[in-house]
């Protein structure tokens, strides 16, 4: 299964696609035919199913998750032979990350990545089924049913908006205009980042009071000045349209100054997608929805083992080994946060 590990590696963290591996390995002479490569990935995945829905089950259960989601474009073979176009559709990638980290929560970090054929809210409404707390993400609307209120009058989830989707929104008007009044925005939202400088890392309490103390009064003032500007624009431009976007999620925009585990934006979901852009500039479509699927497994593990400070290659090629022969009461030893204890021998004798 070693052939799974250097593959798989090769594919979705380094994004080398498979028909170039082909091509490397065959000036070295070895000649490993694409269709080889596609089934060692597969059953790499496979074998480490039972592993990734323990990360999957770990991660989900969580009652603070970044949300964000990318396109990713597959083959669809049926088209292309009803002479559709080239046969590529598009379908979604979601990324879902727990990183406690900014405020010394003592959950390890990890992102669960799933793939969907289209954009529709079923999706995102089935990934959170059984998700409470707080959901910090864009305004993607598919999320807009899981803020609604329960028979009780709570909601299932309290929506955390993005600060640094609101600054993108005010960056490109003022790059493409010289706004002033877009760069008196950006100036405002740059002081909240300013504090979140000094506090990254402070436990949620400290980050409360800073936050009650600096932040709040900054973030009353911000929407204050807002719908002043409102007044004097314009009210079908683009300014107009990110007053408004922050104006209509204010609660959302203001989570943050309540509750210091909160973060001031949707960074850690948008980081998690990085590779998904950097592998698709490579590799340019999934082979099918299979494909897809098994790229979303491999970046859950992957993309884990990252985030928790281990060198992927090695974690695979060690788990791949361990898995068949391991007790699956103990599967917990081999999840990215816990690995270290048990590869602690090996590592030593090396």
């Amino acid at each position: 299964m070693n052939e799974g590990r250097t593959g798989g590696q090769v594919k979705f963290d380094d994004h080398l696609p498979l028909y170039r591996q082909h091509e490397i390995f065959a000036r070295m002479g070895a000649d490993i035919p694409e269709t080889t490569l596609v089934g060692w990935c597969g059953r790499a995945m496979k074998t480490l199913s039972p592993l990734i829905e323990r990360i999957e089950a770990n991660i989900m259960g969580s009652d603070l998750l970044h949300a964000d989601d990318t396109p990713i474009s597959v083959l669809d073979r049926s088209m292309r032979d009803k002479g559709l176009g080239k046969g590529v559709r598009q379908g979604r990638i979601w990324a879902y990350v727990r990183d406690q980290r900014p405020w010394a929560g003592s959950a390890p970090p990890g992102a669960i990545y799933y793939f969907a054929r289209d954009w529709k809210e079923e999706h995102v409404l089935n990934h959170l089924a059984d998700a409470r707390g707080i959901l910090q993400a864009d305004g993607y609307k598919g999320y807009a049913k899981l803020y609604e209120p329960e028979p009780d009058g709570t909601p299932r989830l309290r929506e955390a908006a993005c600060w640094a989707h609101l600054r993108r929104d005010f960056h490109d008007f003022w790059t493409s205009t010289k706004s002033e009044i877009a760069r008196k925005a950006l100036d405002r939202i740059g002081k909240l980042y300013d504090i979140e400088r000094d506090i990254n890392g402070q436990p949620a309490d400290v980050r409360h009071a800073a936050r009650q103390k600096h932040s709040l009064p900054k973030v009353m003032a911000f929407f204050a000045w807002s719908e002043q500007q409102l007044l004097r624009i314009p009210g079908k431009g683009n300014l107009a349209k990110a007053f408004r976007y922050g104006l209509n999620r204010r609660e959302a925009f203001s989570l943050f100054l309540t509750d210091g585990r909160v973060a001031i934006d949707n960074n850690p979901a948008e980081r998690a997608l990085r590779p998904i852009a950097i592998g698709r500039k490579n590799w340019l479509f999934a082979g099918a929805d299979t494909g897809a699927e098994t790229l979303a497994r491999a970046m859950t593990i992957i993309e884990t083992a990252k985030l928790n400070g281990l060198d992927p290659q090695a974690y695979l090629a060690d788990i791949l080994d361990r898995i068949h022969d391991h007790k699956i009461n103990r599967l917990d030893d081999l999840l990215p946060w816990n690995w270290a204890q048990i590869a602690m021998p090996i590592n030593q004798a090396a």
